[in-house]
């Protein structure tokens, strides 16, 4: 088993093999939109500043549907994003806190490269999936989810399936493969999670999450903060998905020290004066009165009340992943990140870098 593990350390790799070595007849790109830089920080000219509206998910994305499930005695939505009609399925699965709106960009240019389909859900309790028990965010429900929506997608007869998750949904997505939920599983990928760095890690996850805002005034404040503070480097991505991430409050808050609060947890960076000589604390005083008059947004998600699930998403998931019977792929920022599992596997088994993912893009062409 461990001879067929396949590391990868380095994400620059996937795109160098793909598009050199693999000789792949690249499609036309999507036209690039107003405004948009893709995560560039490149500055402005005078009276401009970067766009912060949101996209739509069409941009990205063929079909949307709201696919239903039973779960106990009641019926569960999950909403699913889609795009390709030919090909193996690539099942993408986000990380705590995000949706399935996380992976926008990444399927508009996997599906110009590539033959495949795209299958991108709203995990329980995220995004607009509604379920009846959200709260339930065990590793062993979540890959029962998993199970179920790709049977009621394709019936008793599923395509080739790979499966892709990133953080938590790295850790699910092992934890599907592992109990058979989808017996045509292809493949297995999962980026950034590694079993020792996320059990160190989450003894200063909660710190991390008080450190947030706790609304938005608007959703472009959102998307601003997370571009901002650093959470999402790429300000195409940002726009597309922060909108999977918050929601309106039920009830508008009026309190003008809310948008104070919001103000500080955005670090901010050094911008053109789209006025001229208006300054910081004029804006930020009309950002006072402004929200007074419009509805403030919250996180979908706390993801704070779900703190004794974490230690289930993590907790054996190295020997569980070299225990996997299909290929594997594993995406890590750099070799330093292996813990004692993973670095004996990797010791025991043949290393692959680019061959990795060669051998990943010739299955699905082939499939």
């Amino acid at each position: 088993m461990v001879g067929k593990t396949l590391l990868v350390f380095k994400e620059s790799c996937c795109s160098l093999v793909m598009e050199k070595q693999l000789h792949l007849n690249l499609l036309a790109s999507k036209p690039p939109m107003a405004g948009l830089q893709s995560g560039s920080k490149q500055r402005m000219g005078p009276g401009r500043k970067r766009d912060f509206t949101p996209l739509p998910w069409s941009h990205y994305f063929e079909t949307m549907e709201d696919v239903e499930v039973e779960n106990d005695n009641s019926k569960d939505t999950f909403r699913v994003y889609s795009s390709g009609s030919l090909g193996p399925v690539l099942m993408l699965l986000h990380g705590g806190g995000h949706s399935a709106l996380s992976w926008a960009v990444f399927t508009s240019v996997i599906c110009s490269r590539i033959n495949c389909r795209v299958v991108a859900m709203d995990l329980r309790g995220h995004g607009d999936s509604k379920v009846k028990h959200p709260d339930d965010l065990s590793a062993e429900t979540m890959a029962k989810d998993i199970g179920k929506v790709v049977e009621a997608l394709y019936g008793e007869n599923p395509p080739p399936i790979m499966m892709i998750g990133h953080s938590m949904g790295g850790a699910i997505a092992v934890h599907t493969a592992a109990s058979n939920h989808v017996p045509s599983l292809l493949g297995l990928c999962v980026i950034d999670v590694v079993e020792g760095t996320a059990m160190d890690a989450l003894n200063s996850m909660q710190n991390f999450l008080r450190s947030r805002p706790k609304t938005f005034k608007s959703v472009e404040n959102a998307i601003e903060w997370s571009v901002k503070s650093g959470q999402i480097r790429n300000i195409e991505s940002a726009r597309v998905s922060m909108v999977g991430q918050v929601k309106k409050c039920e009830e508008p808050l009026s309190s003008p020290g809310v948008s104070k609060g919001i103000s500080e947890g955005i670090i901010e960076e050094e911008e053109e004066d789209e006025e001229g000589g208006e300054s910081n604390h004029k804006r930020k005083k009309e950002d006072d009165q402004e929200i007074k008059k419009e509805s403030l947004y919250t996180w979908r998600i706390e993801l704070s009340k779900t703190e004794k699930y974490w230690e289930g998403w993590f907790k054996g998931l190295s020997s569980l992943f070299l225990s996997c019977s299909v290929p594997k792929l594993l995406l890590l920022a750099g070799i330093d990140r292996l813990d004692k599992d993973l670095t004996i596997g990797q010791m025991q088994g043949p290393l692959f870098c680019h061959s990795a993912v060669m051998q990943f893009m010739k299955m699905l062409q082939k499939k």
